[in-house]
């Protein structure tokens, strides 16, 4: 029996609710007029309230990556040191970006499902001078790894001229993260994980110790974070945005604010444990020391191939999930329960897995960790034992 629907439950894109569906349906306003202004100016209003700052937040047009290299391309210059954590996918693509912009790379590598040591930081910084930033995911997306960036910004704080540059494109509107409290300088994140939006958008906040940078000459143009500062001001960008998402973005940040950043939390709080607890009951191993909330990376079984069993997963069943990166492909297998997504998703991915893990050999007992997943909700959500 072929699926008659699909169920994208990769750690992005992720679902996009009916409500900015809708919002974006609409007709495409005119990004100079005075309709658009008022929705972008309340977008970035929206979004600050949802990084709890004041400070400059910017909209840009492009992928989170495009954020990441306008951190690097305005904010550092050539010859300029910078600590960077290697520890998956996108720390590695911090570590490509600073030497794409001839900016040395400090690297400390860690294996990849290992979290970051806060004392590792403060020592890379203390043997290297120079240093001018750190860089960092707060979530590893491509390991399910949270790094703990809080810790991390009490000791960049301590340094006039060091910044700390976050990638919290999936841990943003999974986590209530305080930007001004945890010390981070450069937070950055994207439209399509827990912003429940399609991607295209990226979004950047910067504080006074960073935006001191924009003052020396750089070599940027379109990524220009100063002129989008000037304009974004004033309701407008620099460069034609993309209007029908951003639409989407503000009815996104409207759902969050009616369901409470904290509420928000805990509920990807919740999740995140269910799916651990349904993925040990099945006897497999997480991948991350420290495992984030808004995706489980799970070691697959020896014998069984990962990519086989993703790929089967999403024919047999309609339901996307994810593969791993680089060395990690065909040997873990990663579930989303970012953003859009309630218990019954979770349960769906589980159940889903159980399946394929039996067509392709590995014996379980079938509804063994949607009970594990399930009882850990009750106990949860309800405060009382199964």
């Amino acid at each position: 029996m072929k699926p008659i629907k699909t169920r994208l439950l990769t750690p992005g894109p992720t679902i996009v609710p009916e409500r900015v569906l809708q919002a974006m349906s609409t007709h495409t306003l005119y990004h100079r007029s005075p309709e658009f202004k008022t929705i972008f100016s309340e977008t970035i209003e929206r979004l600050k309230r949802f990084f709890r700052t004041e400070r400059d937040t910017l909209v840009l047009t492009a992928s989170g990556t495009g954020a990441m290299e306008a951190a690097v391309a305005n904010l550092f210059a050539p010859g300029d040191s910078a600590v960077v954590v290697v520890g998956g996918k996108f720390g590695k693509r911090w570590k490509e970006l600073c030497e794409a912009f001839g900016v040395k790379p400090v690297v400390i590598e860690l294996e990849w499902g290992k979290a970051v040591k806060v004392e590792d930081i403060k020592e890379a910084i203390e043997k290297n001078p120079n240093v001018k930033g750190v860089f960092i995911q707060i979530c590893e997306t491509s390991t399910g790894v949270y790094n703990d960036v809080r810790a991390i910004g009490e000791i960049t704080s301590k340094y006039d001229d060091v910044i700390l540059v976050a990638d919290g494109i999936t841990a943003f509107g999974v986590y209530d993260i305080p930007v001004d409290d945890w010390n981070i300088d450069v937070a950055i994140t994207g439209s399509q994980k827990a912003l429940m939006t399609p991607p295209g958008l990226a979004v950047i906040s910067l504080n006074e110790k960073a935006k001191k940078r924009l003052e020396r000459e750089r070599s940027v143009y379109y990524f220009d974070l100063a002129k989008e500062i000037k304009n974004q001001a004033k309701g407008q960008t620099a460069y034609t945005p993309a209007v029908n998402l951003i639409v989407g973005l503000n009815e996104a940040l409207k759902m969050i604010e009616e369901e409470g950043l904290e509420n928000v939390a805990e509920r990807h709080r919740i999740l995140a444990m269910c799916a651990r607890e349904g993925i040990k009951a099945l006897g497999l191993e997480l991948l991350s020391e420290v495992p984030a909330n808004g995706v489980t990376a799970v070691k697959v079984p020896e014998g069984i191939d990962g990519q086989k069993l993703v790929s089967w997963i999403r024919e047999k069943f309609g339901i996307v999930i994810a593969g791993g990166q680089d060395h990690l492909k065909g040997k873990i297998f990663r579930l989303s329960h970012m953003g859009y997504v309630d218990i019954f998703d979770l349960l769906t991915e589980l159940e889903a897995v159980e399946f394929a893990l039996t067509r392709m050999g590995y014996r379980i007992e079938y509804g063994i960790s949607v009970k594990a997943a399930m009882d850990t909700f009750i106990r949860a959500v309800h405060k009382r034992p199964v």
